[in-house]
């Protein structure tokens, strides 16, 4: 008997047999279509010898799929709840493994040497929370982690944020983040629709290829982002404003002025219209009077 949960009238059995209810503090919002978590796991280019780190398994809609696919799953549940229902929905998949801990609080490295072999490809898949899309994505692109890539379900105006390109109305500071870490492309954009319950917004599945080397070099990262931080901290000020404002003293005016003048970028500009390469350009130059 066919034991998936990617239809509705499955998952909503599997519910009501353990009495189970959503919690609205966990963002909870389980997928109950097969055709798009398929897209989800071709968007991975899983192979035999794939493992996968999943985040927020909910009824093992996704992650019975990603079984059939990959050679082992970990997947991380913070609800312990759902314990009896994974017990059943993935009790005939004995290549997944699930961790009841927060991933914000997982050792990842340490999971990641224990489950897997250093032969492995290892890609993240997730749909993850929309309260934490941000805090987590950012763990797991800075942690240094011997991942291929990640390819998650997110808000749709958060994917479109982390896409973003200089001057269009998303870009801004995780943008630059992300993409610092990372190329991403949005794969697919999920209706509300196709979630129990319904959330309030659309969806989009994104895939962050790790880049093997940062998009640009720095001298010293984390001046760089501070500088990213501090251009973007009230949109509608200039460069010069938002410089003086939340990273330098009002008396660094002058020196900012001419640092600004001698690598041809204009105080009065704002900062989204940078691209990423001119905030490295800009922090490496304003280094000199730190």
């Amino acid at each position: 008997m066919d034991n998936k949960v990617s239809h509705l009238r499955k998952t909503t059995d599997v519910i009501k047999k353990h009495q189970f209810s959503f919690k609205k503090s966990l963002g909870q919002n389980f997928l109950v279509d097969e055709n798009i978590l398929k897209k989800i796991v071709s968007a991975a280019a899983l192979t035999p010898n794939s493992g996968v780190i999943e985040i927020g398994p909910g009824a093992g809609a996704l992650t019975q799929f990603l079984a059939e696919q990959a050679d082992k799953v970990v997947a991380f549940e913070i609800d312990q709840r759902l314990k009896p229902i994974l017990a059943e929905t993935l009790k005939d998949k004995a290549n997944v493994k699930v961790y009841y801990e927060d991933i914000l609080k997982a050792d990842l490295k340490q999971v990641i040497e224990k489950e897997f072999t250093k032969n492995d490809d290892i890609m993240v898949v997730a749909n993850l929370p929309y309260y934490v899309t941000t805090p987590i994505l950012m763990k797991l692109l800075t942690d240094q982690l011997p991942i291929r890539g990640i390819v998650v379900m997110i808000q749709k105006e958060v994917a479109d944020r982390l896409e973003a390109k200089p001057g269009e109305k998303s870009y801004g500071s995780l943008s630059i983040a992300v993409q610092y870490l990372s190329d991403p492309k949005v794969v697919m954009t999920v209706p509300k629709t196709v979630f129990i319950p319904q959330p309030n917004v659309d969806s989009s599945v994104i895939r962050l290829n790790i880049r093997e080397q940062k998009k640009v070099n720095v001298e010293d990262e984390d001046f760089f982002f501070k500088v990213v931080r501090a251009s973007f901290a009230q949109r509608r000020k200039t460069l010069m404003n938002n410089l003086l404002n939340n990273l330098f003293t009002k008396e660094k005016k002058e020196a900012l002025n001419n640092v600004m003048s001698e690598i041809n970028i204009d105080p009065k500009r704002r900062g989204e219209t940078l691209s990423i390469e001119e905030f490295a350009k800009l922090s490496d130059a304003l280094m000199k009077i730190k």
